[in-house]
């Protein structure tokens, strides 16, 4: 495909407009302030994204595929904006009492959520569904049960679907029979071939699936409102490859999650690779491949290790890869088989997540292509993974979680994404959420879900951010999830009008396990991750043909084919990226320096870094709205006893949150037949208080300041 450069000979000013800077209020706090999420007094709350919610979720019946988009019954395109549901903090609860589920329930759909990831349900009582007290993990707790019944009761009553998780994080006992039971963590590798284990997680599958909930009155094989079910999570050879975990350690280390083979399930993983190649490959390609690991006749032929990347033969590596795809392929398709044809379950079928984006895990992408979804995580600067620490996003686009995320997507096949996060303690946090909201949007993504949402279970939770990924009282991203939810499941911003595809073949696909660093995160050389910013991008085929030729991207800003989005990187220290769409509009990222301007909505600011959005909440397009949500987030930080620590993780401190609050002059413009203009800041609850503030007029433009009230979030209201 030849892809042709646009053209930067438009005029954009809504885009590039940097106008003449205001005269700005001078900011009333020079220090961070507390601000606190407080569900618990939202009975008056003017946030209420409810009306996007078709209630009960599944209402006409089972979500299914059409030309690889989800669709209801009546063929109508479905979005999911969702979170996952854990309980890492003290005082969280993944499976709530009764009462804390129609609370939750009702708090998340308020703020637009139409979708949860139940992760975690396979730990131990009181945090997961199994019972402690014996010696396997072959029994789940009936009251336990009973709590995830009434919970998913509350969330279907309220329009909101369920994604649920089957193998997650199950540590196995001596009972359940499984060799080395003690040494394999969470089971990952060994589960896609360990006959043991697989037999378990059928089980295990059929327990939770064919369960009569009394609350529904439906078995959950049978409820359309778990519209996903997912097989194994984080799992994947090819992960695993990379890390060398496909052969025993010296020192396996304590991460149960990512725990190396044993000796016992390598050994086993070998045999089967030597039964594969028998089957698969010609006498003289097998000697080839002996010869080329080095084996004697006598020996099995062993698995490359990581080490030897660069080195392996050409017939050895691509026979291994080829393995590895198989052996995960066979186990989605008897489990498919398992769930569609033994237990008739009629959700769609996930099977695991292209999860670490600087290395290649492609070949993945063809095992789990079998099932209904691929599916991507990223988080941007993981406290636990190596690398940088506290940089900004919007100044490194190709390297972005827009642009990590994007490579898995393909075209004819539903793309989610089920854990995505940008880590705290970060300065940038509050650029995550509406980029990610404004560009899945654009690139037609199926489904997106924070990971995490931890439902406190304490009336009396002093708000704080518990741990990096617990959004449930961040003061900044949860109204930041509401003009997100707004922005991607009413399509604020335009999916992309134009789809660049890349194919490979699979030779290609396996080569791209041994390819250098430098290439990612796409593999595929020539390939230019800035395309992500323009068109919608997708992989179009892993038969072939060989990757096409693309022409470099050398453009800046990067603006989207629908001229709604661009991402401005001119001064590499201070990116920023602007959305200007009719019902949606935002500046995000270093905007101090620039007074930006979109269709109408223009900022100057006092805040080196922050995120504003303005969204309509009626829709109707800004122009025309009565009520629209002003978002303004910046820094945030917990009350902390030594904020200055030079390792951030550790920075965590505790309640309550403290926000920088942003201070500038905002200022609305085009708003068809506006007699005034009035501006309230939310609390924590989403309730207004303080003084209504009038806008000033002069022109077609109304003015004000913000920064007045310690807030994130202001409603305002135009009257005609």
């Amino acid at each position: 495909m030849k892809i042709r450069v646009l053209s930067l000979l438009f005029c954009l000013p809504a885009i590039f407009g940097c106008r003449q800077p205001l005269t700005l209020p001078p900011p009333l706090y020079d220090s961070p302030q507390p601000f606190v999420i407080d569900y618990r007094a939202a009975e008056n709350t003017s946030i209420d994204l409810s009306f996007l919610l078709e209630k009960p979720a599944g209402k006409t019946g089972f979500v299914t595929l059409k030309d690889g988009k989800f669709v209801k019954p009546d063929g109508t395109k479905l979005r999911l904006w969702g979170v996952n549901i854990t309980d890492w903090t003290r005082g969280s609860s993944q499976l709530p009492s009764h009462e804390e589920s129609t609370f939750y329930a009702g708090v998340l759909a308020r703020l637009g959520i139409n979708c949860v990831r139940l992760h975690f349900l396979d730990l131990f009582m009181p945090r997961g569904l199994i019972d402690p007290n014996r010696n396997d993990t072959r029994k789940l707790d009936p009251e336990q049960l009973d709590k995830l019944d009434f919970w998913i009761a509350e969330l279907k009553r309220n329009g909101i679907y369920i994604d649920l998780n089957l193998l997650v994080g199950r540590t196995f006992k001596e009972g359940d029979g499984v060799a080395e039971y003690n040494n394999i963590g969470w089971g990952k590798y060994a589960s896609y071939f360990d006959r043991q284990l697989i037999k378990l997680q059928k089980e295990y599958a059929g327990d939770l699936l064919t369960r009569y909930n009394p609350y529904t009155q439906t078995e959950y094989r049978n409820e359309p409102a778990i519209v996903i079910v997912e097989l194994v999570n984080e799992n994947t050879f090819f992960d695993a490859w990379h890390r060398d975990a496909l052969h025993p350690a010296e020192n396996p280390g304590r991460d149960v999650n990512f725990r190396p083979l044993t000796k016992y399930h390598s050994d086993m993983l070998t045999a089967l690779f030597n039964e594969y190649l028998a089957q698969n490959y010609d006498g003289e390609t097998i000697a080839l491949i002996r010869n080329q690991s080095g084996a004697n006749a006598n020996e099995l032929i062993p698995r490359p290790r990581k080490n030897q990347f660069n080195v392996a033969g050409k017939e050895w590596f691509q026979a291994t890869v080829a393995f590895y795809v198989d052996v995960e392929k066979q186990f989605f398709l008897e489990m498919q088989t398992f769930l569609k044809d033994s237990l008739h379950v009629k959700s769609l079928l996930l099977g695991s997540n292209d999860f670490l984006h600087n290395q290649s895990e492609y070949p993945m992408i063809e095992s789990n292509a079998v099932l209904d979804i691929l599916d991507g995580h990223v988080y941007w600067q993981h406290p636990s993974w190596p690398g940088k620490l506290n940089t900004p996003m919007v100044n490194e686009p190709d390297s972005s979680t827009v642009s990590k995320l994007t490579r898995t997507a393909m075209s004819g096949v539903p793309y989610a994404v089920t854990e995505v996060n940008h880590a705290f303690p970060n300065d940038y946090e509050c650029e995550g959420i509406p980029i990610l909201a404004a560009y899945g949007s654009f690139q037609d993504w199926d489904a997106i879900m924070l990971y995490t949402f931890e439902p406190k279970t304490d009336a009396d939770y002093a708000g704080y951010v518990g741990d990096a990924f617990d959004i449930s009282h961040h003061p900044v991203k949860i109204p930041q999830m509401v003009a997100a939810a707004l922005m991607y499941l009413r399509g604020d911003v335009s999916e992309g009008i134009q789809t660049i595809e890349r194919t490979y073949t699979k030779e290609q696909l396996a080569e791209t396990m041994r390819m250098p660093m430098e290439e990612a995160p796409y593999y595929t050389p020539g390939f230019s991750p800035s395309y992500v910013f323009k068109h919608k991008v997708r992989i179009g085929s892993i038969e072939g043909p060989e990757t096409q030729h693309f022409e470099p991207v050398n453009e800046n800003p990067l603006i989207s084919d629908t001229k709604e989005l661009s991402w401005n990187t001119t001064n590499a220290e201070k990116g920023f990226v602007t959305v200007n769409s009719a019902y949606s509009q935002a500046f995000i990222g270093f905007i101090k320096d620039n007074t930006l301007a979109a269709d109408n909505l223009s900022v100057s600011v006092n805040n080196e870094f922050c995120a504003i959005t303005l969204s309509s909440l009626d829709n109707h397009p800004i122009s025309k709205s009565a009520t629209l949500l002003l978002t303004t987030g910046g820094k945030i930080v917990n009350t902390v006893t030594d904020p200055n620590s030079a390792d951030r993780r550790m920075r965590r401190g505790g309640p309550p949150s403290m926000i920088e609050v942003v201070s500038g002059l905002i200022v609305l413009q085009n708003l068809e037949g506006a007699k005034s203009v009035e501006i309230r800041a939310l609390n924590g609850a989403g309730v207004p208080f303080g003084e209504t503030v009038k806008a000033e007029k002069k022109g077609k433009k109304w003015s004000f300041p913000v920064g007045n009230e310690v807030t994130t979030w202001y409603v305002v209201d135009v009257k005609r």
